[in-house]
């Protein structure tokens, strides 16, 4: 016995051609906005200030910018914490705007690991 499928149900070459050229074009799109996102640097700032941290879209540190006013021999504590924070806070950046912008893509389609 043959299962029937109504038109239009289940697919058929045509169908399956289109949801590939769809996968193939996001797949695209995607790479492209990886790249753009990798290119971007964010300028991030900790302690009201004090320690500036640059950071571009592959989570690389460019640059740290410590103002003399932060440095106490007597408390390097303090300094080490900022930076901590600072750099916290680069990346997280980084990751919430990656996530926003490949959503954007994905439409929301849930693919963990993807990114």
């Amino acid at each position: 016995m043959k299962a029937r499928i109504p038109n239009g149900m289940g697919g058929g070459p045509s169908n399956l051609n289109a949801m590939i050229k769809q996968a193939q074009k996001m797949q695209e799109d995607m790479a492209a906005k990886q790249e753009e996102l990798d290119a971007r640097e964010y300028d991030i700032s900790a302690g009201g200030g004090v320690v500036g941290v640059k950071i571009n879209g592959k989570r690389e540190i460019l640059s740290i910018d410590i103002k003399p006013e932060i440095v106490d021999p007597d408390d390097i504590e303090t300094l080490s914490d900022i930076l901590v924070a600072a750099i916290n806070e680069a990346i997280k950046r980084v990751n919430d705007v990656n996530e926003k912008e490949m959503a954007s893509i994905t439409g929301q389609m849930g693919m963990p690991g993807m990114f």
